[in-house]
């Protein structure tokens, strides 16, 4: 399945994706991240909704921990130059949700930076929560996947000696969605192909295959130390090719647009613009 949140005559809803035609999911649980979190497995049918007449939001509203990884494809961490080995254990930070709109909203280049950059990214959803899964066990975890242009304000990267925080978390200066593909229709144990394009022109071009760390084992270890729950996200990390490492560097800017593209999971897009507020 595919189950997106949306607005509908200025309703918030969710429901199936099928086609160019949405199902609004009727009575039961009030959005996506409930159905999520209640284990649930078929949305119960209600009112159906032409795709074009409504408006995606992000797939869950409030998840309880948006978790991203750094540095996980091994040309993403020969982009760095330093001459280091890959790294042992994943690099990992936290996003607020205020931070990603949804599929078709625009995204923000913040008016104390130019320096806004695209991350095109596959996001995991758990489904079933834990604490110390194992590998071989994880990927039974996850309720489905969709995207995630995690975009970056790079010299707000630096603002502290050592973290990013700052510079990953700018109000909507990046993107999730279109929607969520539920696990039992993409296989998340064989190599996904991930494509950003930024108007049109090709930027990033890789497979999960090349992936340092998997989809499984990032759950394991991120389940070593905090408890996984239902509708808790797990952003993977980009590939090379991010404006950043260009000479010179390919800030975006008002007007762009962005897509982030895995043929199983769909098509994220977004226009960028300024801050306006």
């Amino acid at each position: 399945m595919r189950l997106a949140s949306f607005l509908a005559d200025g309703t918030a809803c969710w429901g199936e994706v099928r086609g160019d035609r949405i199902v609004q999911a009727e009575g039961g649980d009030a959005t996506l991240l409930d159905f999520v979190r209640s284990g649930a497995v078929t949305p119960p049918p209600g009112r159906e909704w032409a795709a074009s007449d409504v408006r995606l939001l992000p797939p869950l509203d409030v998840p309880e921990k948006i978790i991203c990884v750094g540095v996980n494809y091994h040309d993403r961490n020969a982009e760095y130059r330093d001459g280091s080995a890959a790294p042992a254990r994943p690099s990992l930070f936290f996003r607020t949700p205020g931070s990603l709109v949804g599929h078709g909203a625009p995204i923000e280049r913040p008016r104390v930076s130019a320096q806004l950059d695209y991350e095109g990214e596959i996001a995991l959803i758990v489904g079933r929560g834990g604490r110390h899964i194992a590998e071989d066990a994880a990927l039974d975890h996850i309720f489905g996947a969709t995207l995630c242009n995690e975009g970056s304000v790079r010299d707000w990267m630096r603002h502290g000696k050592f973290n990013v925080t700052q510079g990953k978390n700018f109000e909507r200066s990046g993107s999730i969605g279109p929607w969520i593909t539920t696990s039992d229709a993409v296989d998340l144990a064989r190599p996904l192909h991930l494509t950003t394009r930024v108007n049109g022109e090709l930027r990033q071009d890789e497979t999960t295959a090349r992936m340092i760390f998997s989809f499984a084992a990032l759950i394991a270890y991120i389940s070593i130390f905090t408890t996984l729950r239902p509708g808790d996200v797990i952003v993977t990390g980009t590939p090379s090719g991010a404006g950043a490492r260009s000479e010179p560097p390919r800030w975006l800017v008002a007007g762009d647009v962005v897509e982030v593209a895995v043929p199983e999971l769909g098509v994220l897009r977004n226009t960028v613009r300024e801050e306006t507020s």
